[in-house]
This record gives C-alpha cells, sequence and structure tokens, in this order.
C-alpha cells in the first residue's frame, strides 16, 4: 500500500471536563481520547501510523462554518469564573464550557484540517483525527451536543476553499443525527451527507423533525442530504451492512466524491448507554473498508461520539487498522436486517428515488405511519437553553434511570486480525513482468508422481505437457498457503481459466468459497453441483432462473460496458451476497474476451477483499496480461481509480435487477430493501 496512515493526537485535548453536577454531560470524559489512544498504542498501530503534530484552527478557518458572533463569545470563555461558565452554557443546549475548552476546540479544528491537508496532498493515503471535543452537533452560531466548534464541516468548507474538492461525501454513523453539518450544507449540492441515527419517531435526542428520512436538503441541495433514522433500538452488523449496500454505497459512488470524512462516533457500538445498539466493533472494519474505494482512497476519519469506553477503543482499532489495510475480520453470522431497519430502508431508498438514478427502480413510498402523526413538535436549531428544551431534558434523564437498572451488556472482544507476512503472490509464465511489490510464486518443491498422474487424470488432456501439470500444481500450492494464512492474496496467469476455478474449488480446504464469474462462458457443472461454492456469473447472456441457490446469474442487456450497471449489481447483489455467504476463499475468475473499464475492475477486486480475511484469488487467462498491474495494485491495497459521477445505469439491467433481488431475498435476506408485510409482488416502475 502507497503512502501511510495519519494519526493525529495531543494529550492537551484531555484538559478539560464537566466542573459541575450534570446528569446529560457527565459521559462526555476526558478518558474517551486517553482510551482510544492507549489501545492504539498498545496494539502496536499508532507506532504503524504516521504521527501528524496538531496546530490550533485560525479564526478564519472556524468562520468557514461559524458566524463571527459566535466565535467572539467563545472566546471569552477561557476568562470566565465558574458561575459565569455555567450561565453561558445555558444559552446552548446539552453543552458544558471550560475555562480550556476554546484552546481544545481550536486544536480539534486545526487536528481534522491537518489530516486533511496531508490526504490531500498524498503525504499520506488516509487517516484518523482523535479530537475533543466533538463538532458534528455545533450549528453556526451554537454549541450543541459536547460540540463548540463543528470540525468536519469546517474541514469540507476548507477542503473546497483551499485544495480544490468539487465534491465532498461526510458519512456520519454516530448515533445522534449531526445536526449542524445537515444545517451547514444543506442546500449545497457539493456536499453530500449521510447520516444514520437513533430517531424513535423524533422522540430521542435532538429531538428535530428535520432529522427523519423526508429531510433531503433544500434548492440546489435537494437530494443531498441522505437521513436513515433508527426508530428501534438494538440495530446490529446486518443492519448496518444493509443500509451501506442498498442506500448509501449506491449513491455516494452515483456522487463520486473527491474526498471522504468520516464523523465516526462509536455511540452506535453495542454497550453504549447513548445509543443502545447491538452493533460489535469489528462491523466499523467493514464499514471502512467499503468507503476506503472512493476519492481514490481518500479517508479522513474524525471521532465524534462513542461513550462505553471499551467498544469505544476497540472500534477505533478496528477502523484504524483498517485505513492501514490489514484484513477485515469475517462478518460471522449475518441475516438479513430486521423489520424496523427495513422500513427506514425502504423509506430512505423511495424519497430520493427521483434525485439518484441508481434509486430509480426503488419502490414507491408506503403511507405514513400512525405512530408518526404524534411525532414531538421539532426543535429550531436543536440549541434551545433549559426552558426551551425541559421536556426533553427531563426525557433523557429518565431514559437514563432506566438504563441504568439494565443488565450490563457483555460481548467478545474482537479476534486478532493477523496479517500475513506476504501480502500478493502472483503466478506468472516467466515472460511476464512481476508488478513491483508483488512476489512470483514458486513452491519449494514440484509434485510428486502420484500428484502428476492425479492431475493429468483429473484436469489435463493426454496431449498437454507436463508445464501445464506443474501449473496446476503451482495454483495448489498458492491456494494452500493462503489457506494457512502464509499469502494473502493472489494472481494467476492460466492458459485455461474454467479448469483452473474448477481445480481450485475442489482443491480448496475452505467450507464455503466465492466464485464470481466474469464474462459469457458457462460456469463448470462441477462448480455449479458442488454446493459449498457459490458462483455469481456477471455478464451472462441472458436472463434465466437460477439453477440452484448457489449459482446465481446477473444478466446485463447494456454488457459490461455500462460500468453504472455494473456497479449498481455489485452494491446490490454481489456483495450482499458475499457477505451473508460468508466465504472463507474468494476467487474472481475473468474469463476471455472479457472486456471491462479499468477503473470498474479495481473496485470489483478491491471491494471482494472485505470477504475472507482478504484471501481473494484472481485468474485471468494467459495471453490477456494488460490487467495484471491495475490487479496487482488492488491486491497490494492500493485504492481503485474513481469512477467519476455515474450515469443513469441501463433500465433494463436495473429492472432485471431489481426482479432478481426480489425473487432471492427469500434465500438471501440481506438483499432485502422492504419489511415483510410491505413488499410488493411486482417491482414499482
Amino acid at each position: 500500500m502507497k503512502m501511510g496512515t495519519a494519526l493525529i493526537y495531543d494529550e492537551e485535548m484531555t484538559k478539560y471536563k464537566l466542573l459541575w453536577v450534570d446528569p446529560v454531560c457527565k459521559i462526555e470524559v476526558p478518558e474517551r481520547l486517553i482510551v482510544s489512544y492507549e489501545a492504539l498504542v498498545k496494539s502496536g498501530l499508532a507506532d504503524r501510523c504516521v504521527s501528524i503534530p496538531v496546530r490550533e484552527a485560525t479564526d478564519a478557518e472556524i468562520l468557514l462554518a461559524h458566524s463571527e458572533e459566535y466565535l467572539e463569545a467563545v472566546k471569552k470563555t477561557p476568562f470566565m469564573h465558574l458561575e459565569e461558565l455555567m450561565t453561558f452554557t445555558q444559552k446552548y443546549g446539552d453543552v458544558y464550557f471550560h475555562p480550556n475548552i476554546y484552546h481544545c476546540a481550536k486544536l480539534a479544528v486545526g487536528a481534522t484540517l491537518q489530516l486533511v491537508d496531508n490526504v490531500m496532498t498524498g503525504k499520506v493515503r488516509n487517516g484518523m483525527a482523535l479530537v475533543r471535543p466533538p463538532g458534528h452537533h455545533s450549528q453556526s452560531s451554537a454549541a450543541n451536543g459536547f460540540c463548540v466548534f463543528n470540525n468536519v464541516a469546517i474541514a469540507a468548507q476548507y477542503a473546497k476553499k483551499h485544495h480544490k474538492a468539487k465534491r465532498v461525501l461526510i458519512v456520519d454513523w454516530d448515533v445522534h443525527h449531526g445536526q449542524g453539518v445537515q444545517y451547514c450544507f444543506e442546500d449545497d449540492p457539493s456536499v453530500l451527507y449521510f447520516s444514520w441515527h437513533r430517531y424513535e419517531h423524533q422522540s430521542f435526542w435532538p429531538n428535530l423533525k428535520e432529522s427523519d428520512f423526508d429531510s433531503v436538503g433544500s434548492g440546489k441541495g435537494a437530494g443531498f442530504n441522505v437521513n436513515v433514522p433508527w426508530n428501534k433500538v438494538g440495530m446490529g452488523n446486518s443492519d448496518y451492512l444493509a443500509v451501506f449496500f442498498h442506500v448509501l454505497l449506491p449513491v455516494a459512488y452515483e456522487f463520486s466524491p473527491d474526498l471522504v470524512f468520516i464523523c465516526a462516533g462509536f455511540d452506535s457500538a453495542i454497550g453504549d448507554p447513548e445509543g443502545h445498539m447491538s452493533a460489535t466493533p469489528d462491523i466499523f472494519a467493514h464499514l471502512t473498508h467499503l468507503l476506503m474505494n472512493l476519492a481514490d482512497g481518500k479517508v479522513c476519519a474524525v471521532l465524534e461520539g462513542g461513550y462505553n469506553l471499551t467498544s469505544l477503543a476497540q472500534s477505533v482499532c478496528q477502523t484504524v487498522q483498517t485505513l492501514l489495510g490489514d484484513p477485515a475480520p469475517r462478518p460471522a453470522q449475518l441475516g438479513g436486517a430486521c423489520e424496523s431497519a427495513l422500513e427506514s430502508i425502504h423509506s430512505a431508498r423511495s424519497i430520493h428515488k427521483k434525485y439518484w438514478s441508481c434509486l430509480q427502480h426503488a419502490a414507491a413510498p408506503f403511507p405514513e405511519e400512525p405512530s408518526s402523526k404524534n411525532r414531538r413538535p421539532a426543535q429550531q436549531g436543536g440549541s434551545q437553553g433549559p426552558e426551551g428544551d425541559a421536556g426533553g431534558d427531563a426525557q433523557r434523564e429518565e431514559e437514563k434511570v432506566e438504563e441504568k437498572e439494565e443488565e450490563e451488556i457483555v460481548w467478545p472482544e474482537p479476534l486478532r486480525r493477523v496479517a500475513p507476512s506476504l501480502r500478493s503472490a502472483l503466478l506468472l509464465p516467466d515472460a511476464v513482468e512481476c508488478p513491483d511489490g508483488c512476489a512470483r510464486f514458486s513452491p519449494a518443491h514440484g509434485p510428486g508422481p502420484l500428484e502428476r498422474a492425479r492431475l493429468r487424470k483429473s484436469y489435463l488432456k493426454e496431449s498437454e505437457d507436463e508445464a501445464s501439470v506443474t501449473l496446476l500444481y503451482n495454483l495448489t500450492a498458492l491456494l494452500g498457503q493462503m489457506e494457512k494464512n502464509e499469502i494473502r492474496n493472489g494472481l494467476a496467469l492460466v492458459p485455461d481459466v474454467s479448469m483452473a476455478a474448477t481445480l481450485l474449488t475442489s482443491a480448496s480446504l475452505s467450507k464455503r468459497v466465492l466464485l464470481v464469474w466474469m464474462g459469457e462462458g458457462p460456469v463448470p457443472s462441477q462448480i455449479i453441483e458442488d454446493e459449498k461454492t457459490l458462483v455469481v456469473h456477471i455478464n451472462s447472456m441472458e436472463p434465466h432462473e437460477a439453477q440452484s441457490k448457489y449459482y446465481i446469474p446477473i444478466p446485463l442487456k447494456k454488457g459490461c460496458g455500462d460500468t453504472a450497471g455494473v456497479m449498481q449489481a455489485v452494491l446490490g447483489l454481489l456483495l450482499p451476497l458475499g457477505y451473508q455467504y460468508e466465504p472463507g476463499l474468494v476467487l474472481l475468475a475473468r474469463l476471455p474476451g472479457y472486456q471491462v473499464e479499468g477503473g470498474l475492475w479495481q473496485q470489483l477486486t478491491c471491494l471482494l477483499q472485505g470477504l475472507a480475511l482478504g484471501h481473494t484469488l484472481v485468474l485471468l487467462q494467459e495471453n490477456e496480461t494488460a490487467p495484471v498491474g491495475i490487479t496487482a495494485s488492488c491486491l497490494l491495497g492500493n485504492a481503485a481509480l474513481s469512477l467519476g459521477p455515474l450515469v443513469a445505469p441501463g433500465p433494463e439491467d436495473v429492472g432485471s435487477f431489481e426482479r432478481l433481488r426480489l425473487r432471492l431475498q427469500t434465500d438471501w435476506p440481506l438483499l432485502q430493501t422492504t419489511a415483510p408485510e410491505k413488499r410488493r409482488n411486482k417491482m414499482d416502475c
């Protein structure tokens, strides 16, 4: 992987705390930052990162997202006595001030801008800023929700102004709605803001109507604000992945950002007293991986919430380790999203279908639920003082009393993620040059007489020479070292892709193999009949019913040249299938003559490496050497080329995908986008 991963942290940002009794604010403590950084040090991840010093933000930088009047008011807080600080705090909602908080808030913004500078200039590939106070609730003229200055909103404006970023994606996975970010960009089509958040039909803080799915932005920014409200607690790994596959990623790829920010709030992880969600820390490795091929890999994660110190530290480590390029853990026992999550997914897809071509075949909206008609009145800006928000504070305190009575939640510590000593091994003819960074694979010894006889009898014609036997043996040897985790991934140029795939699926020790078959040729019958292999056949000639649960043809009427159509198939069909199947090995087979745009091929290669601990083996026809370099680049961990803003997929392809998804979702519930009782028998066109 080229360049490195930045880690920005300064102990100075721990040097403020709550100075009076406040049941709401007491969870925002210096230890949040301390345990996160200590976990990175203890795990060895901090030493692998590029350390970048923190600086204070300037007034001009803060004014990119805040009013001068508000900035001047905050500037006075270092000189206030305790009583004055308490009075000043009461102007705003769910926040506290300290004599050192203005200094720390300037450092938090400055740290975020340092990250942007280093990522956008190519000094590092990506990175994470561990900052405090958080930022995504802060508004132009108001502190709110523990936030003083809006770190990410300022940074997005800064990236546009100083680094000429034309399109910025902000992914807010904090459990609270980042209304401050939404307000900043609600009429700006150059910033796509996505947020999922605990909402419960407006009964959860910040209790805003504009946090619901139908708040899509205004004016030229209509469609560039995507909210997925959680109306129940307990959302888990499957729910989070389903939202990524069916809402965020299709829209993000169509948008094609130049830079990705993550408002990395880990109160959406299990055990958090605010979120009450069930997603385990390892899921953040996958969410991070799925974002890392957007914007040529330019990803800036910035810490927001997270109040269970154990799950916070674990989740930070999972995120940073993925940014470093280590293989993601295996996502165990995924099913479909729960009914409440599906209702939210359906609502978001429905309301945005007129703005995004990737969602144009989403089902029409359903009538509003009766329970949603009795929502609490919206707060203006989410920043009222004590009188204006008394009901909300009372409700939150009542909730906290109830939460104390609950049993402590226990979850297993994430498994150690071990990267093989060799990342990429290539099996190439002598005449083909091995790309830099990869190793040319050669086993320690050749096949013995019995192995030669077996390979020749099972896979070769009598006329084929001994070199063919040796090649097949080398393939199985490469597979064996991958399955022992001695090699992470590989690429092989072979005389016959079909024969090689048949050999590898048979030889694999894994109970589950995912074979992605790219091209017009038929999949060998031995593979289809072997139910340990899930075959996803992209670009098959004619649509037809799947012969079994484990053979899924995805027809493309317009062919593989339709980049938008292929990406829609990959994001909405292939990835949900692959994640739910949980393979131990991924085979990506490209048949002779299959023409595909280079960036699209790279995206596919990169995205699949989130599965099977990164154990991906790519098979190419030996006389088609052109894709070797770009494939090897992805196997080495470099980001895929940006596809640029995508045009509308071919309507025949999209209709075909949607019908296929509806047919398959009973067996593969991670394909579902609609709650069961509301599912349509026919696609709404």
